[in-house]
């Protein structure tokens, strides 16, 4: 029997380049592993709507997680059967693990009088100041804003004031990731989480088939999900250190950053293991 891969991919910094956001090195790739039915399964800290967007430019119609595991979207009937614990929304199955958006601005806003003025939030910049916090344009940068379950901020004062920052947040009840280039305030929930839980939709869907899991990031927020897959593959930042990992097990590391990377490590684990591919769901 064929293992059927399932590939979860942290995307800024990973499958998108740091810098300008390209995948054009990876489509090549991106191209036959669709071809093999290997799904490629999108977990990154964007919006529903910017991977609305983003998912037809990659030509990819596999489930995605969101918000760095805040939420998981299905398109309606790709298993046979929706999961018990989805709601139906807008053409898909949708799993959230943890709560609105408004609950955690009513916790940064709760210490505004101590840390306001040592970062900006997402809610603060609006669509103009996200796109100078990114670079991104003014169409891109207004999905950005979009966000359901969690608030990204710019952290602009000390590494010491932002450690405090972290565990009042976490006292108060959020959990608090380093992303790329923002913190991400949030509920109890990762990318680690969200892929057992999309792995186990994919067990049911194909029972007694085996499957094998890889995980593709670069930055702290990717390390639940790196940690939970069967394979991890670090790639290389051009910015930060590379997050710290328990794991010492099937974990790479790629010598080039961004989508060269990602080519270079997916291919190192398509060369382990001829045969990976997927039955048709």
């Amino acid at each position: 029997m064929d293992n059927c891969l399932l590939i979860f991919t942290d995307l800024d910094g990973s499958l998108l380049d740091h810098h300008d956001y390209s995948h054009a090195v990876a489509d090549a790739l991106l191209a036959e592993l669709e071809a093999l039915q290997i799904p490629v399964i999108p977990a990154t800290s964007k919006t529903l709507p910017e991977m609305l967007a983003l998912r037809v430019e990659l030509n990819n119609r596999h489930p995605f997680i969101i918000e760095n595991g805040a939420g998981v979207l299905i398109p309606a009937g790709y298993f046979p059967v929706q999961p018990d614990d989805c709601q139906f929304n807008d053409g898909y199955w949708v799993k959230a693990f943890t709560r609105p958006r408004a609950h955690w601005q009513s916790l940064l806003a709760n210490l505004d009088g101590e840390y306001g003025g040592s970062y900006t939030s997402f809610e603060q910049a609006g669509v103009e100041g996200i796109m100078q916090m990114t670079g991104l344009d003014r169409e891109t940068a207004s999905l950005a804003a979009q966000r359901r379950y969690g608030e990204p901020l710019a952290w602009q004062g000390s590494e010491e004031d932002r450690q405090v920052f972290i565990t009042r947040l976490q006292s108060l009840g959020a959990t608090v990731l380093q992303g790329g280039r923002f913190l991400h305030v949030s509920g109890e929930c990762n990318k680690g989480t969200a892929l057992a839980w999309l792995t186990a939709q994919y067990r049911a869907a194909l029972p007694g088939q085996a499957l094998t899991t890889l995980a593709i990031g670069d930055s702290d927020n990717d390390i639940a999900m790196l940690e939970a897959a069967d394979i991890a593959l670090v790639i290389r930042s051009p910015v930060n250190e590379p997050p710290s990992l328990s794991r010492q097990q099937k974990t790479l590391r790629s010598t080039l950053p961004g989508p060269a990377g990602w080519v270079e490590g997916v291919r190192r684990v398509l060369g382990s293991a001829p045969g990976y591919n997927c039955p048709q769901i």
